[in-house]
């Protein structure tokens, strides 16, 4: 999933959630530079090794995606990757990447939320006060191209579906892969 959300990304790359550098072996040669905003100094350290055998020049420049102390219009593209479920305000952070991506630039971005079937959505609802509780905050019910919409961004390319598994996992299962513009 990791490689099918990064294909196509090009030039300077800013991630938002960078964790501990899962997306790095599936950056496509056509990337000149990652900046990188995690917010877990744990996660940065994790992601060591897999910064180094790169050849992507890789820099963080930030801990929080909702307020980007980069240039306006300085990035081709932006990747989010199982981030969006976390931030405080998602919807401040898709806005942040509109504003450094440059206009033609593309936003690839692999999430999970709110699915589309009514009763694992009411399950989805009672689940996550605990989820949230549990897992960092992570929320189970937003709507990720909705939200990337509202950001300003234009959906081009959307794929949605449960990950494979029990019908029990579907509350935290639903997934989305889209790209816009």
């Amino acid at each position: 999933m990791r490689e099918v959300a990064c294909a196509g990304l090009t030039g300077r790359v800013l991630e938002i959630g960078f964790g501990s550098g899962l997306n790095v072996r599936w950056y496509p040669p056509e990337v000149t530079s990652v900046t990188a905003i995690e917010p877990s100094d744990l996660g940065w350290q994790l992601s060591e090794r897999r910064r180094a055998h790169t050849e992507v020049p890789i820099g963080r420049a930030g801990l929080d995606g909702q307020r980007l102390d980069l240039p306006d219009d300085s990035h081709d593209c932006a990747l989010i990757t199982f981030s969006l479920c976390t931030i405080p305000d998602p919807l401040l952070a898709l806005r942040e990447a509109r504003r450094v991506v440059r206009a033609g630039g593309r936003l690839h971005a692999l999430e999970h939320g709110l699915a589309p079937d009514e009763s694992v959505r009411r399950w989805q609802r009672r689940l996550e006060p605990v989820q949230r509780a549990v897992a960092g905050g992570c929320h189970l019910t937003r709507n990720i191209p909705a939200l990337v919409e509202q950001a300003g961004w234009h959906v081009e390319k959307s794929q949605q579906e449960y990950l494979p598994g029990p019908a029990a996992s579907r509350p935290w299962t639903y997934g989305y892969r889209l790209v816009a513009g």
